[in-house]
């Protein structure tokens, strides 16, 4: 079994004073996590599962004596996929207020209803955690440095979901493609109330193809035939979903710094490649730049997940077309990343950028030193 790194973090939390949420997209190993963890702490455990319709129906609306013959003595509760409970965060709440030693752990594969519930009934109550594709840090710890440079490509064109990781060679491709039939797609059409799937599919695509460029709206709208709120509602589905994220521009100094601009980028380089029905090699692709700056983004976004480290990220551009890739913020001090998929051009960041930002700690990312970039060593 691969190890998780999430789950020395949550190990840390087990002591019953608060809920322990943990977030992410279906298939990413949410109950895999729980049960290594709930197995290894809690002998007596009342796992409930939010698929399961019989779970639903008692566990909706549950009053609290429903609620105390449900626990009876267990010292241990699971709510899996709970975003399918109705009123959920209201149970969970009693739960936590009746039974003060009493361990809860609550999972979700989307954010769509989970945080409106738990927003107000567990507001200082709860630890939140997003568990996302394996990660490269935890793929070395499994695999070894060396096994995981020689896998770079197929990371990068394939994704680091568990089934895909485990699925035998050659079978990556129709793996992906069920995940995304069978799971990702499901989960939105049923949840996110989409009116439009073949519209819905197309902006997708659209996103999927504008990877590591500024997006507008209104143009990824008239390539789906959507409208600008529709477009924006979808877009905010994508993201409670954990398909996609949002990078927003950084503007503190220059005046002509682009201020209200966002790029989008995919949780898993596979899935982006199965959206657009692309898994050929990287020496046979025209979007390899794409490709790299979307597998740094997300695995560092992992990375800062896993290790609990808070911050903030951007990145930069002017009118002028000057930009830099990718930027971090902790405690103040600005880190500058430029991805370089090829060496031969000696990368250099922009005079107007560290200018404007004198003490910015700038760094150039290549497959020869990414390692780095992707380990806890270099966090924050």
């Amino acid at each position: 079994m691969i190890q998780r790194d999430l789950q020395e973090l949550l190990h840390k939390r087990i002591d019953g004073k608060k809920v322990i949420i943990v977030l992410g997209a279906r298939q990413v190993g949410k109950t895999t996590l729980l049960r290594t963890l709930v197995n290894a702490n809690a002998p007596n455990v009342l796992w409930l599962n939010g698929d399961e319709p019989d779970v639903r129906e008692r566990y909706s609306n549950a009053s609290s004596t429903a609620l105390r013959a449900a626990i009876g003595k267990h010292d241990t509760v699971v709510f899996d996929e709970a975003q399918r409970i109705f009123d959920i965060g209201l149970s969970v709440k009693i739960i936590h207020d009746q039974y003060p030693d009493l361990k809860v752990f609550v999972t979700g594969s989307s954010s769509l209803e989970l945080h409106g519930i738990f927003k107000e009934p567990l507001t200082g109550r709860k630890w939140e955690y997003h568990l996302h594709p394996f990660s490269y840090n935890e793929l070395v710890s499994h695999f070894g440095y060396l096994e995981e440079q020689r896998m770079l490509e197929q990371r990068m064109i394939f994704g680091s979901y568990p089934e895909v990781i485990l699925a035998d060679h050659g079978q990556q491709r129709q793996t992906l493609l069920q995940l995304l039939d069978s799971y990702l797609f499901k989960d939105l059409f049923s949840l996110g109330g989409i009116k439009r799937p073949t519209q819905f599919e197309k902006l997708l695509k659209a996103i999927a193809f504008q990877v590591g460029n500024e997006v507008s709206y209104t143009e990824l709208g008239q390539m789906a035939e959507l409208d600008n709120e529709t477009v924006l509602r979808y877009i905010d589905l994508m993201e409670q979903s954990f398909l996609i994220f949002r990078l927003s521009a950084l503007s503190r100094n220059l005046r002509n710094e682009i201020k209200k601009s966002r790029k989008l980028y995919f949780y898993d380089n596979g899935v982006r490649n199965a959206l657009i029905g692309n898994f050929n090699d990287l020496a046979n692709r025209s979007d390899v730049g794409a490709l790299w700056e979307n597998y740094l983004v997300c695995e560092r976004l992992k990375l800062i997940h896993n290790t609990g480290a808070y911050g903030s990220r951007y990145f930069w551009r002017t009118h002028a077309q000057q930009e830099i890739d990718y930027i971090e913020d902790f405690d103040g001090m600005l880190h500058a990343y430029e991805f370089k998929w090829g060496t031969k051009k000696k990368a250099h960041f922009s005079r107007a950028f560290t200018n404007a930002y004198p003490n910015t700690e700038t760094k150039v990312i290549t497959p020869k030193n990414y390692h780095e970039f992707l380990s806890p060593d270099d966090e924050g």
